[in-house]
């Protein structure tokens, strides 16, 4: 039962009941939630009043409500982003994400589509080409055991990949880098600028995000030997099950 003479709001109490057994196990993972008439009966408190509580916990992420069936424990899929980018694991036949997979043991699943589209402004000035250049565009939806955790949207010149697999859904082992250095791009160097922002609509609703959960952003840029810029890759993650690790030598 909550405790009326606390000051603390009925349903943040309920909220903070709720949150602690589900941190404990004694809720776990894919657990439905007790009904609202338990809830009403076990804490002594109003439907709304449960509402409230519930609503709390899915703008933490905690808890997603499914239609008809109830409110379920969320089941948290965890991935830590190496960038591991190396030519290596492009011998291996893994591009990045493939390789992630690897080391957290989860199973990936890739869906492309490619489209051609011209360079606005944006494009021209990180791959420094002019506005209206012909590019190649391999739009991902990246999933972690069945659940979507990743968008990635890479931009080429088309001068690069016209008449490669590169312009197919499936650009072969190793990925669009290795496409790259077989078509003599050898590749020197990447640059990444991270950022965090609230998700778009659709955004939300690929990734399947709770009320209130932010959007990691990932900028990455691939440079050739000879300085040029061949890619443009613009990474979303679900920020609640994406870390980021990245290796910064000291010399």
């Amino acid at each position: 039962m909550v405790d009326r003479t606390s000051g603390l709001p009925a349903y943040r109490q309920v909220a903070d009941d709720l949150r602690a057994r589900i941190a404990s196990g004694e809720l776990a993972p894919g657990d439905r939630l007790p009904s609202e008439r338990q809830m009403v009966d076990t804490y002594g408190v109003s439907r709304p009043t449960v509402r409230d509580a519930v609503n709390l916990l899915r703008t933490e992420g905690l808890v997603i409500a499914e239609h008809g069936r109830g409110v379920f424990v969320r089941r948290a899929t965890s991935v830590m982003r190496l960038a591991r980018l190396s030519r290596s694991a492009r011998e291996a036949g893994r591009g990045a994400f493939l390789g992630d997979a690897a080391a957290a043991g989860f199973t990936p699943s890739v869906e492309v589509q490619v489209t051609f589209e011209p360079a606005d402004a944006r494009m021209a000035e990180l791959l420094g080409v002019a506005v209206g250049t012909e590019l190649c565009v391999r739009d991902r939806v990246m999933d972690a055991d069945g659940v979507t955790v990743q968008l990635a949207v890479s931009r080429f010149p088309r001068s690069v990949t016209k008449g490669t697999a590169m312009e197919q859904p499936d650009s072969g082992p190793g990925g669009t880098h290795s496409r790259l250095e077989e078509g003599g791009h050898q590749l020197d160097r990447f640059t990444e600028a991270v950022g965090a922002r609230m998700p778009t609509p659709h955004e939300s609703s690929v990734l399947q995000l709770s009320p209130g959960v932010p959007v990691l952003t990932v900028t990455r840029v691939a440079f050739t030997v000879d300085g040029r810029a061949v890619e443009v890759n613009d990474i979303v993650m679900s920020a609640d099950r994406f870390s980021l690790a990245y290796e910064i030598p000291a010399t």
